[in-house]
């Protein structure tokens, strides 16, 4: 699949992977602040943004989406960095293809689902998916409409600034989605997954260096899985960001800058 992407600055080659109902627009200022150092691309994902739809989306498909484009940009080597399912997608292509990076960074994921989060998060999820669904962007007039009906799903201000993200107005004042709320519903317990460590994690992932940023008002990265983590990435670094929640580009952009320029040293 041809991803949109946007492009910033020059220097090393690094992609960075946005998380769901997220999109290349989400990263413009990090990309903007890593212009100096870096040529920063950033795609959309499937079903996401400006990219096209599909009713495949699994992080074997999004691997390969990557891979596609790295091949079309003529890339060699290069950094990638992903948070939440952005950061799947990088560590299922960083086990396919670790010969080619040069550093990586995920923030707020771990490889590994326990079944307690999963299900916890499955929950969340599948409510948020459902309102998308339910608002039909045809019948509403402005924003405040927008919110105003999904603030009854979704309490969280913050949630609900990035999904309205995703509500694009059109030429004529009209509104749609860019997001494909329906194969995400369908293909939530997907995106759910976690690798499992005994079929995919066959072999140790060195020879460039990684960072996991781990939000310490998140439960994304639990400390059980520092072990695991670490006999698949002997090398990472597990950083604590204090007083950052999952997005941690939200909270704390400035430490998601710092840790990124790190991989160049």
């Amino acid at each position: 699949m041809k991803l949109f992407y946007r492009k910033y600055g020059n220097g090393p080659p690094l992609i960075i992977l946005h998380g769901l109902y997220g999109s290349s627009d989400n990263w413009v200022t990090i990309a903007k602040s890593l212009s100096d150092s870096f040529t920063v691309y950033l795609p959309d994902q499937r079903n996401h943004g400006q990219s096209p739809h599909s009713q495949l989306h699994d992080y074997v498909s999004m691997r390969d989406d990557l891979y596609e484009l790295v091949n079309d940009l003529g890339l060699k080597k290069f950094f990638l960095a992903g948070h939440s399912m952005g950061g799947k997608t990088a560590i299922a292509f960083a086990l396919k293809w670790p010969e080619i990076l040069n550093g990586l960074l995920i923030a707020d994921i771990s490889p590994f689902t326990s079944i307690k989060l999963r299900d916890s998060v499955y929950s969340q999820h599948y409510t948020i998916l459902n309102a998308i669904i339910s608002l039909d962007p045809g019948k509403i007039s402005n924003r405040s409409e927008a919110e105003k009906f999904l603030t009854q799903s979704i309490p969280s201000e913050k949630e609900r600034g990035l999904i309205l993200k995703n509500l694009q107005r059109n030429s004529d004042n009209t509104f749609t989605w860019k997001l494909n709320a329906s194969s995400l519903l369908k293909n939530l317990g997907k995106i759910m997954e976690g690798i499992e460590y005994q079929t995919d994690f066959n072999q140790q992932i060195t020879g460039f260096p990684v960072i996991f940023l781990r939000g310490t008002d998140s439960d994304y990265i639990p400390k059980e899985d520092f072990r695991d983590i670490l006999n698949v990435f002997p090398a990472a670094d597990i950083i604590d960001v204090e007083g950052a929640g999952h997005w941690i580009q939200v909270d704390r952009p400035d430490e998601v800058v710092k840790y990124i320029r790190r991989l160049l040293q």
